[in-house]
């Protein structure tokens, strides 16, 4: 049975059928064909997949990622990122992935990072003289920080998936946000250095207090949303409302950049995009429940631990599948399809569980940039206008970096587990 469910799936895929219903169809032809259930329990699964509280944290993010971009939130935080990095060489692209670090301690998506920051740094990009595609491919990659840096949407979900503690997955990505943005900072100074670009980045420059002021409530709200978790006042569901009527307050009422007209459009989107989400969700769940009930994720780790017997081995032979897996399939379908049967494996070769979740969202936010189904890549050619082709003559400078420090968090977990170790245990 599972080896047909994966190969409709697959077939169902390839001809570029969405990603939810390829994963439904596929689960409801194994168990129309392969067991006794009645078709009445995919509903069941459909609804015990999405009849869980953190889940609820999702569609509050997404709405609070719309309500800072349209409150102003994200032009003042590139204000602020370009009064400390903008006075050197190189030094726009340099905020563009400052500004998305910031942004992604807000938004929780790095959709909702590509059109937010994008928005405002392609074309100031582009009007300082940099080629369209680099702006686009930059701006695609360093949104991927915003599934990294907490709060982070596939952190929630890995949490669900696995009973992995959510909060200490939130803490482990700043580790790999860090190393990320400040890979891709040097990178792009260096470049900048060798192509001859960004000699004038500094023109328009507010000064530091002054952007510092303007972006106070901006910075504010990181604080506000990961200050309750940390502190024990909210649970990461509760902190994603919190966020959201944080942002309403300051863009209606401090920023007054939101005016009611502008609510049913915000709305409307961050609902559509929480429905494709929890669409997924509730597909990939009915998936999982019927390879559960036939064994698939115990006999795949017992088979990953015999065939790579130490830690070292079994690290690299996931990091390359997901890689290839993150180029095809959506990260919320593949954390909920692969991190039990991933994670499992990994738990009996001593591999913590949240080092192994944040390796897992940070292989599969590769995904997101890489061909042929890179959601960010689709984002930003949108933005700036170009397309996916002239992008590509940059992107593979930019995943190398990206697996590089991948490559790095691996094998030295303490990274990841420093500040999950100082806090929670």
């Amino acid at each position: 049975m599972s080896g047909m469910m994966l190969t409709v799936m697959l077939v169902l895929f390839a001809v570029s059928v969405p990603v939810a219903v390829a994963i439904g169809l596929a689960a409801v032809v194994g168990l129309a064909g392969f067991t006794n259930f009645p078709l009445v329990v995919a509903a069941q699964q459909l609804f015990i997949g999405l009849d869980r509280f953190p889940l609820a944290a999702i569609p509050f993010f997404i709405l609070a990622g719309n309500l800072m971009d349209v409150g102003g939130i994200s032009r003042r935080l590139v204000d602020f990122a370009k009064s400390i990095v903008g006075g050197i060489q190189g030094g726009l692209p340099a905020t563009c992935v400052l500004t998305c670090m910031i942004f992604a301690a807000i938004s929780g998506s790095s959709v909702a990072t590509t059109f937010a920051v994008g928005a405002v740094m392609i074309p100031a990009l582009v009007r300082a003289g940099y080629p369209v595609a680099f702006a686009a491919a930059l701006q695609a990659t360093a949104a991927e920080l915003g599934v990294i840096i907490p709060p982070s949407i596939p952190m929630i979900l890995y949490g669900v998936s696995t009973q992995t503690s959510i909060p200490e997955l939130f803490i482990a990505g700043f580790g790999p946000g860090i190393l990320i943005s400040g890979s891709l900072v040097a990178t792009v100074l260096i470049w900048c250095r060798i192509k001859g670009w960004g000699k004038n980045d500094g023109e328009g420059r507010l000064p530091f207090l002054v952007a510092l002021k303007q972006a106070g409530w901006a910075l504010l709200m990181p604080v506000v949303v990961l200050g309750g978790i940390y502190g024990g006042i909210t649970t990461p569901t509760e902190a994603s409302v919190v966020a959201v009527v944080y942002a309403i307050i300051v863009g209606m009422f401090i920023h007054r950049e939101i005016r009611l007209p502008n609510l049913y459009p915000i709305f409307k989107k961050s609902v559509i995009s929480s429905a494709v989400i929890m669409f997924i969700i509730a597909a990939a769940t009915l998936f999982s429940w019927l390879l559960n009930r036939q064994g698939v994720p115990d006999m795949a780790a017992e088979w990953l631990v015999k065939t790579f017997d130490n830690s070292q081995s079994y690290l690299l032979a996931v990091n390359l599948f997901l890689f290839v897996v993150g180029m095809f399939v959506e990260t919320s379908a593949s954390i909920i399809v692969l991190a039990p049967i991933l994670a499992e494996a990994a738990q009996r070769l001593g591999i913590d569980g949240v080092h192994f979740g944040t390796i897992m969202v940070v292989n599969l936010a590769m995904g997101m940039i890489t061909p042929p189904f890179g959601v960010n890549l689709f984002a930003a050619a949108q933005v700036a206008g170009t397309s996916i082709d002239k992008m590509m003559r940059y992107l593979p400078i930019f995943i190398g970096v990206i697996f590089a420090c991948l490559m790095v968090l691996s094998y030295v977990p303490w990274i990841t587990l420093a500040l999950p170790t100082l806090v929670f245990r």
